[in-house]
């Protein structure tokens, strides 16, 4: 089962390259503060925006780096079916176990040709498969019974579940068959999720305050709620205000501020964050240094 508090990585850039020094500072600071996992050239790692060149870099320094400690399941997705068949072969040569891959976006594709679409994926590659449902970005709502039907297949091992819909989310936590993991993409609904049963969080807010995420997910496994809302509490404030502007503008510049990458410089066509949002998120940045891990 996949499980547990997984960061979907960032991809620092210093004057219009990949910053891979930052990037494997960042790699060796997730693993110290207990993460479960790593997916890199997801969404937040602005993976559009990378050339073939630079995707191959990020995937052999995140597979150097890691060196088998944690899984690591790399984004490789797409809305035409035989391009993305041929990254997958493009990168079978590195050693990483899975990989997530985001539903189709803007061309729409009917159920049939979602179920298709991941079915292909799937006889494309030995790797595990986690699929990533996120209708509010791609425009079209992988449905639970498409999902579940795809959930049959040997190697598509669980989602990641943005769905937007807690109704939809709790139904399938319901009908999901042993084995299936599912995880929420959805980070204000971390904690809702997990007392739900939800495994985990692929979660981008985890970049920060990595350390009562994880002390979050452990203390819900142990059955103990009420310590782990006390935690939560502590981040419900926070975690709106980094995506009140396009992720991952707000993180990286938190992430800038704290030392931790070494520029919070995004690829067009993102930008930097607005000042009003700088002056909100400078306090919580401080603290941050003085208090390591946690906002509240």
């Amino acid at each position: 089962m996949i499980s547990g508090v997984w960061v979907p990585l960032v991809t620092p850039f210093r004057d219009g390259q990949v910053d891979l020094e930052s990037y494997r500072r960042l790699i060796e600071q997730y693993l110290a503060r207990g993460v479960a996992g790593l997916f890199p050239l997801g969404t937040t790692g602005e993976a559009p925006t990378l050339d073939e060149e630079e995707t191959d870099a990020v995937v052999a320094a995140t597979v150097e780096t890691v060196a088998d400690r944690i899984p690591v399941f790399v984004g490789i997705g797409g809305n035409a079916t035989r391009k993305v068949i041929r990254t997958i072969d493009r990168l079978a040569r590195f050693r990483f176990p899975g990989i997530v891959s985001v539903c189709p976006y803007y061309n729409r594709p009917t159920q049939d040709g979602l179920l298709q679409h991941f079915a292909a994926l799937s006889d494309a590659t030995d790797r595990q498969l986690l699929i990533y449902n996120i209708p509010y970005r791609t425009s079209v709502n992988l449905c639970n019974d498409t999902l579940l039907r795809l959930a049959e297949r040997r190697n598509i091992v669980g989602v990641k579940d943005s769905s937007g819909s807690l109704a939809q989310s709790l139904e399938l936590l319901a009908r999901r068959p042993t084995g299936f993991s599912v995880l929420t993409g959805e980070d204000p609904l971390f904690f809702t999720m997990i007392c739900n049963g939800a495994d985990g969080g692929i979660l981008a807010a985890a970049h920060l305050a990595t350390e009562r995420f994880v002390e979050i997910a452990r203390l819900v496994a142990s059955n103990d709620h009420i310590a782990a809302r006390t935690i939560w509490s502590s981040l419900q404030d926070f975690i709106p205000r980094l995506f009140r502007e396009a992720n991952p503008m707000p993180i990286k510049y938190c992430l800038w501020r704290q030392g931790l990458i070494r520029s919070p410089e995004c690829r067009l066509p993102l930008s930097s964050i607005s000042e009003g949002l700088a002056r909100e998120l400078d306090p919580w940045i401080e603290k941050a240094k003085a208090v390591e891990g946690v906002y509240s």
